[in-house]
């Protein structure tokens, strides 16, 4: 590294790397997966740490092929630049599942609710496990709940859309708190009444579904069509309007213009002097 990117190091505190788990961090036993350091470009050192047993590695990249329970736990990772070190990461918390078995999961008053109102999602352990956990399908992470024997509940407050989905818990003990059962078998919350309701025809009484609505959408298509061809006819009339009032205003500025005057004959001009002509002058005499 350069002295200037050394002393700009020196003045700049480091921001902190992320370390994330693929596919998860809730990881069944004998499966795989890969935990992944990241920082900005140009580190010149990474290192993996595991807090209990304390051990690390020098490398941004851990993969475990097979899960097994004593990779179960927290880890954390940081990075050298120069002779800087940066802070550590958040805490991840890798998880073993499946060392003991499943317990249930179930909803109460029922796993079908109207939006606005309560439901609560009920784990219960065969087992003395004192902690819970409820993960849904799609989130981030499981959330767990305060220590409680053999059941927990999870209540879901003032339910919206959001809240439909599946979820699974699992038990653990808080002597192990990165040892977790099995999940429990998938329990699908549903949110009635998110969909558009059926619409009645205020004349008829009879309900209007998707052929109506299909109707009127071409009613629709039909009039921005024709508002459309109308506005075209009515630019053709007016622009073919102003052609032949621009037709007529000239004509009309050629018939007004004044005419040039006509040049005098010899005769006219001989007879205004006043001279007589030759048959006047035989009469005469």
């Amino acid at each position: 590294m350069s002295p200037f990117l050394s002393t700009l190091f020196c003045l700049v505190p480091l921001p902190k790397p992320s370390l994330q788990a693929s596919p998860s961090a809730l990881v069944p036993l004998k499966k795989s997966v890969i935990i992944q350091c990241q920082g900005p470009p140009g580190v010149d050192l990474y290192r993996l740490e595991k807090l209990k047993p304390r051990s690390y590695e020098d490398q941004a990249v851990l993969s475990i092929p097979v899960m097994k329970e004593s990779f179960a736990g927290q880890y954390r990772c940081s990075y050298q630049n120069g002779t800087l070190w940066s802070p550590p990461s958040d805490l991840l918390d890798l998880v073993a599942t499946g060392v003991f078995s499943k317990p249930s999961l179930s909803a109460w008053p029922s796993s079908a609710v109207s939006p606005g109102r309560d439901v609560t999602l009920s784990c219960q352990a065969q087992y003395g496990f004192d902690r819970f956990a409820l993960h849904k399908e799609g989130d981030p992470g499981p959330s767990k709940s305060p220590e409680r024997w053999y059941q927990a509940e999870f209540p879901i407050i003032t339910v919206t859309a959001a809240h439909s989905g599946t979820y699974r818990c699992y038990s653990f003990s808080s002597s192990s708190p990165y040892l977790w059962s099995h999940p429990s078998d998938p329990l699908e919350l549903v949110v009635t009444g998110t969909s558009k309701n059926t619409v009645f025809s205020t004349e008829s009484g009879s309900p209007t579904g998707p052929p109506h609505q299909h109707y009127t959408e071409g009613n629709l298509v039909r009039i921005c069509l024709g508002a459309v061809i109308l506005v075209l006819l009515v630019g053709i009339l007016a622009e073919d309007w102003h052609s032949r009032k621009k037709l007529l205003v000239h004509r009309v500025r050629a018939v007004q213009r004044p005419l040039p005057p006509l040049p005098q004959t010899q005769k006219l001009h001989s007879q205004d002097r006043g001279q007589p002509n030759a048959h006047s002058h035989g009469c005469h005499h």
